[in-house]
């Protein structure tokens, strides 16, 4: 299985508002991302830090609506031609949110290792508009990539995937389990990219037709 970790954890001055309840469309930002992760993941790890009671409790309240409403049918669908027996959302609150990203990043890793994943993507909650289609396409890049290696070095293989537009790298990052068991470990880096960098043995580059890899929303006019 592949699990996602999506960061919802900050503060979002620069928004204004909390940022994983933002709307795009009919959906909060939290929403869309967990369902775009759920294009490979059938498991997601959201990481929450400022106003986190109130975040998870309107973000539950979304998802049930969905539910009941049947918007949920062909991620489900999905989930189940693959093996699934369904599609999951963990909710875990990062105490030290107030470190920076790569904290939660590594809260968030860390519960997402403990489901034995194939691999891990990452995806910043301000990245709304990334297509489930390149979610599945990073997916399967990074598990041929995994499938090549030779058995007994795969558990050892440190590897991330980075989408690409135009030039312009972006999110969701596809992590290797050795990978991201290294990131969880390095308390010296100074952010998720310095982390990465400094474990990777390989880091490999997909250049994608989706704009939405390289948008992050920050603030309420972008």
């Amino acid at each position: 299985m592949i699990a996602g970790v999506l960061l919802a954890a900050g503060a979002s001055r620069r928004m204004g508002r909390d940022k994983a309840l933002v709307r795009t469309g009919r959906e909060s930002f939290l929403v869309r991302g967990v369902r775009n992760l759920w294009g490979a993941c059938d498991s997601v790890v959201v990481v929450l830090g400022a106003n986190a009671a109130t975040i998870r409790r309107q973000a539950e309240a979304e998802f049930e609506a969905l539910v009941e409403s049947g918007g949920l049918n062909h991620e489900l669908g999905a989930a189940h031609q693959h093996g699934a027996a369904g599609l999951e959302a963990h909710f875990v609150v990062n105490a030290r949110w107030k470190r920076g990203m790569l904290e939660s990043a590594r809260a968030g890793l860390r519960d997402a290792l403990a489901l034995g994943p194939a691999c891990v993507m990452v995806l910043p909650v301000d990245h709304p508009k990334v297509r489930p289609l390149t979610v599945a396409s990073l997916a399967h890049v990074v598990l041929q990539a995994i499938a090549a290696c030779r058995p007994k070095d795969r558990a050892a293989f440190s590897y991330a995937l980075i989408p690409r537009h135009r030039r312009r790298r972006g999110h969701p990052v596809v992590l290797s389990p050795a990978l991201a068991s290294a990131i969880v470990a390095d308390t010296g880096a100074a952010d998720l990219s310095d982390a990465i960098k400094r474990n990777a043995r390989l880091v490999g580059y997909l250049d994608v037709a989706d704009a939405g890899v390289a948008v992050n929303r920050n603030t309420p006019a972008a």
